[in-house]
């Protein structure tokens, strides 16, 4: 039986569970960790602050299903990963956090630097332990990544002071993973789910960030063709089923008033498929709707959801069971799918309007044409978001990666970066409002460090433009919400990528083909008018009588 030292250790039970890559920033606590991961086959990506580690971390989470790590020292680093656990959670993306500590079991430097992590990551993450023996390693972290992976996912954190680090221990040979197949809802549940959709004229299907799993894609696209059921999305719900679909009525950015409402407000029954209260909520449900909840788990319920049916369990096989009980049973208002069009026409509307700065609009409308069906498009969070989750038609799964659960701020570029590293191959586009952008601006470094083909749209507007806009449907005046910028194509070309800047009204499109065309980092920039929002959002619906 070999002897070895416990970061070894560790190190090989994350191999054993597949890791392939660590983002984060080494400290001194975590020498040992990092000098194991050398003579190992993880890569350890370093970027430029711990913040952005965790959202790459989670992004990894995100595509893949699988857990991604981030790494961080002890104290000020530790706290600096602290945005993107609650990211995680919130967002339900598996990921581990690996943080260092100075010795538990002798330490000569008192407090310096020590803050209790273990107990400031629990209501951040599905579980926070600190490491106190390396006996225990290998049952510690089989036990992580089953937490992290399983339904709800989310981040557990996992503390190695630097003494346990260096503790040597018998190796007994890593557990093994396995699968822990998830139950399928009863024959009665489905039935029951089926005669109440059956006898439904305006019936919708909903799908939510629950229904946003990679082994799920399948399943739902077979369950909308053969129920033939108009459907929409969450804003984190988008992509899970193509957009390209006939059924496809658009995405519920909004909570109430937006043009998909004329269709929600009218619906009998909704079959909201993964929904997440932790979203801003897509509709307010009233006691008059009937609402079916199908999920891995119960509905957590609200003022604003409060399903009166629940099918719980493994989603995809009870989706295909209810599908085999609905195909040709449906008989379906046809007036009612006829406002369908309506919806999908005012999308459309003023989407290639020729004014300069650009409307919303036109940059969506631009960045489709720009991108294939496969194209990765990662939003930081600002207004534009909302009208990327009203406009942008996605045809593939997971090709629009938004946020609309903690929707902070400066994740987008490392989301993007997490996206191109994955799909070398594809084209990949970080959408930043200027604002988030220079929160985690200096990752351009890390993007250029490891060869990404990455191009990043930063939306120029000088202020903090969704809060701007919230400010003036308040009544309050314009306060506190501009700042000023660098010359953002200078600003590229300081870390060696290249800019430019959109000039007039036709120019973002050739820009962004040029931009991909020319391959590595490249950053585009264009100005964004976002004086029509409350017209557009506000003034409009109330023209229609919303």
């Amino acid at each position: 039986m070999a002897v070895i030292k416990a970061s070894d250790l560790l190190v090989a039970a994350l191999e054993n569970e597949g890791v392939t890559h660590i983002f984060g920033v080494p400290g001194e606590e975590n020498l040992d960790f990092v000098e194991s991961l050398r003579t190992s086959s993880i890569k350890l990506v370093v970027t430029r602050h711990e913040q952005p580690a965790a959202f790459m971390a989670a992004t990894y989470g995100r595509l893949t299903g699988r857990p991604g790590v981030c790494l961080s020292t002890l104290g000020p680093g530790a706290l600096n990963l602290v945005t993107g656990a609650a990211y995680a959670l919130l967002g339900a993306m598996p990921m581990l956090l690996i943080t260092g500590q100075k010795p538990i079991l002798s330490s000569r430097q008192a407090r310096f630097q020590i803050v209790d992590i273990v107990n400031t990551m629990r209501p951040l993450t599905k579980h926070s332990q600190q490491i106190v023996s390396a006996a225990g390693i290998l049952a510690i972290v089989r036990e992580a990544f089953r937490i992290t992976r399983e339904e709800r996912p989310g981040p557990v954190h996992l503390e190695l002071p630097e003494d346990i680090a260096r503790e040597m221990t018998e190796h007994t040979g890593g557990i093994p993973p396995h699968e822990s197949p998830l139950p399928v809802a009863s024959e009665a549940t489905l039935a029951r789910a089926a005669a109440l959709i059956v006898a439904a004229k305006r019936p919708l299907v909903m799908l939510g960030a629950g229904a946003n799993r990679v082994a799920l894609t399948e399943a739902l696209s077979a369950f909308v063709k053969r129920s033939k059921i108009p459907f929409f999305n969450t804003q984190m719900g988008k992509g899970a089923v193509t957009g390209c679909s006939e059924l496809y009525i658009g995405t519920a950015a909004l909570s109430e008033r937006d043009y998909i409402h004329r269709m929600i407000d009218r619906s009998d029954l909704i079959i909201a498929i993964g929904h997440d209260t932790v979203e801003k909520p897509p509709f307010l449900m009233t006691p008059a709707q009937h609402v079916i909840h199908v999920g891995f788990m119960p509905a957590t319920v609200e003022r604003v959801y409060f399903p009166d049916t629940e099918i719980i369990g493994d989603v995809g096989p009870g989706l295909l069971r209810l599908a085999d009980l609905l195909e040709g049973r449906l008989t379906q208002d046809t007036a009612f799918l006829a406002l369908k069009d309506e919806v999908i026409a005012h999308v459309a509307d003023r989407a290639t309007e020729s004014r300069f700065p650009l409307t919303p609009q036109r940059i969506v409308h631009d960045v489709r044409e720009a991108m294939p069906e496969d194209g990765i498009v990662a939003l930081d969070n600002g207004m534009y978001k909302i009208w990327f989750a009203r406009n942008y038609r996605t045809q593939t799964a997971n090709t629009l990666l938004l946020d609309n659960a903690l929707a902070t701020m400066g994740a987008g570029l490392p989301s993007a970066m997490m996206a191109s590293m994955l799909n070398p191959d594809k084209r990949v586009l970080a959408v930043c409002g200027d604002g988030g952008f220079m929160m985690n601006a200096q990752e351009l470094e890390t993007a250029i460090r490891l060869k990404l083909n990455l191009v990043v749209l930063i939306l120029e507007d000088h202020a903090y433009g969704m809060i701007r806009w919230k400010q003036a449907v308040d009544h309050f005046p314009d306060h506190g919400m501009t700042f000023g910028n660098p010359d953002f194509v200078q600003y590229a070309a300081a870390y060696g990528a290249k800019g430019r800047r959109v000039a007039d009204a036709e120019g973002l499109a050739p820009a962004l083909r040029d931009a991909f065309a020319e391959n590595g980092v490249q950053l585009v920039v264009v100005p964004v008018d976002y004086a029509e929002n409350i017209r557009v959002l506000i003034d409009e619906l109330n023209d229609k009588g919303l």
